[in-house]
């Protein structure tokens, strides 16, 4: 009760109206709300949050145990792996013909290759004439060194690419170069005569 005021004075408009209790369904008309009790302006702002926060956990991708989306698609990382498992195709690794052609056409060149060595080979044991120790031998450098005249013609050689080109025309050439000089140094009555391979074996016997 204020001051200077009687209880027979009659109370404000205003004031009587905010003092009388209102009914459920009628609305107040100085603030536009009902007069039920219900969630006020700080509730409806948090549930709008909540129904945010709940629909961008359903947007986000599940990651699971390991760092794996949930789509199978794995986690890239920076690190290298600990054991590889592939390897890149070798420069000029692609078939030899096209993918119509069957197998031993596609890698013609491995196999011409395999072929001149195995025939290097069989003429080395069975030994049908004189002199075919040397031949065979002959047969099996000549092979390698058509391995690499191949690798560096041809643009695709198939599986006789291992390497790059470069590595792998030293390593055909120079294999293929070695075998044949030692087939046509081989003693005795020797091929090719090299006075330099003659005073190194002197000198080492001695």
């Amino acid at each position: 009760m204020g001051a200077g005021t009687s209880p027979a004075d009659p109370a404000p408009a205003g004031r009587a109206a905010a003092d009388e209790p209102r009914e459920p369904g009628e609305r107040d008309e100085r603030d536009g709300r009902d007069g039920s009790t219900g969630p006020g302006p700080v509730a409806d702002a948090k549930d709008a949050k909540d129904a945010k926060g709940a629909k961008g956990a359903d947007d986000a991708p599940d990651t699971g145990k390991d760092g794996a989306a949930a789509d199978g698609r794995p986690r890239r990382s920076r690190r290298f792996p600990r054991f590889t498992r592939d390897t890149a195709r070798p420069e000029g690794g692609g078939r030899a013909a096209s993918g119509d052609a069957p197998a031993p056409a596609r890698q013609w060149p491995l196999l011409t290759v395999l072929c001149a060595a195995g025939l290097g080979l069989l003429v080395v044991v069975l030994d049908p004439f004189d002199q075919a120790f040397r031949v065979g031998t002959i047969l099996i450098g000549g092979a390698l060194i058509a391995g690499a005249v191949l690798r560096w013609v041809v643009p695709s050689v198939g599986m006789l690419a291992v390497r790059s080109r470069f590595t792998d025309l030293v390593t055909y050439g120079l294999m293929g170069t070695l075998i044949v000089l030692l087939a046509l140094v081989a003693q005795p009555a020797p091929w090719l005569d090299v006075p330099i391979l003659e005073d190194a074996v002197r000198f080492t016997i001695r």
